[in-house]
């Protein structure tokens, strides 16, 4: 006779084997629509090896598949929930004087398990991975005719003033937190306002005051194209300034958001965007553990009574509706009209509350 041990440690295992075989089945979806939209990109560019490609494609996958992991979470539990469900083992375990709550237990433990490996371990190195693709993609992509990233909608601009003058930079990719740029132009301005000069440059790095441009062509008024190996244009940007307007939050990780968000605020700017996700990252145990819980409102009906199938797909709409919920939810942090905290906690307590009601309402009536 197995003993309750022995059965918590089956159930956690049977849940954990559906999240991990959600998970893979999204991270491979994800990698190979990934991979067609940079073969897509790359297909004028004909220095890009396959493997350089494929490579970045890996490099940008961990962040990909942490955004996805909640909802690989919800797909596992209710496969996992319906596994037990069809075989009869949850009616054993009723038999046996177990509640909803307790066979539950090892599922929810799993999910805070996976919630806190996900925030301490995961996270710093998908963002790492995360950091390193978009260096490569500024060096692979970013030599590479204007065509070939202005497809992708990440263009950026900056307007800067420096002690030549005001400037308009331009940008295909942006890496180390915006400190680096490929193919950029920049349209020079002299103190009055004057047009100066257009410069074309495959890389900038920004330094103390100035950004350096490597291998610049500059093209003035009535006068031929000059390349130079390397070029200067001041700016009284900071690096601060600069990682704020073109960062990725997404490249930071959690034990780096903290000093970000000191350091952006010190500087008075706006750190709205890094403590969003700083926010989100301290919330996903929680949001994990309630993705269980929504499983359970729809996959613990008996088989026999037929209707699985309805509730199964309304819990899969109903788990769609809180992910776009929750972007609305975080758009509207970033955009500070209301605190990062409320942000992220309001849609995980609201779909507590309603997937707590149900599962009430289903076993106590």
């Amino acid at each position: 006779m197995f003993g309750p041990r022995t059965l918590r440690r089956y159930v956690a295992k049977r849940f954990l084997v559906a999240i991990l075989g959600a998970f893979t089945v999204c991270a491979v979806l994800i990698f190979m629509i990934d991979m067609v939209e940079l073969l897509r990109l790359s297909r004028r560019a004909t220095d890009i090896s396959m493997l350089a490609v494929l490579w970045i494609a890996l490099l940008r996958l961990p962040a990909y598949t942490e955004i996805l992991l909640a909802f690989a979470v919800l797909v596992g539990g209710i496969g996992a929930l319906l596994s037990l469900n069809r075989k009869s083992e949850l009616i054993v375990m009723r038999a046996g004087g177990m509640s909803v709550w307790q066979f539950l237990r090892p599922g929810l433990a799993v999910a805070l398990v996976l919630g806190i490996f996900a925030v301490a371990v995961y996270n710093p190195l998908a963002a790492a991975a995360r950091s390193e693709a978009e260096r490569r993609v500024a060096e692979a992509f970013g030599r590479t005719e204007s065509t070939l990233l202005a497809a992708t909608g990440e263009e950026s601009w900056l307007r800067q003033d420096g002690t030549d003058g005001q400037s308009v930079m331009s940008a295909r990719a942006a890496a180390d937190q915006g400190l680096t740029l490929a193919g950029v132009i920049v349209y020079q301005f002299d103190p009055l306002g004057r047009f100066v000069e257009r410069i074309d440059a495959e890389r900038a790095s920004l330094g103390d005051g100035y950004w350096e441009l490597q291998r610049a062509s500059v093209s003035r008024p009535g006068r031929d194209p000059e390349t130079f190996d390397t070029y200067t244009v001041s700016t009284y940007l900071t690096r601060e300034r600069v990682s704020e307007a073109l960062g990725s939050e997404i490249a930071v990780s959690l034990w780096q958001l903290p000093s970000l968000i000191q350091v952006a605020e010190k500087a008075g700017l706006s750190a709205a965007r890094y403590k969003m996700q700083y926010a989100l990252l301290m919330s996903r145990p929680m949001l994990l553990m309630a993705m269980v819980i929504l499983a359970a409102t729809v996959s613990l009906g008996s088989f026999r009574s037929g209707g699985i199938q309805t509730m199964v797909i309304t819990g899969m709409v109903g788990g769609i509706g809180f992910f776009l919920l929750t972007e609305v939810s975080r758009q509207i942090g970033v955009a500070g009209l209301v605190s990062p905290t409320t942000a992220v906690w309001v849609p995980i307590g609201l779909a507590l509350l309603v997937a707590l009601t149900v599962l009430l309402h289903q076993e106590d009536g």
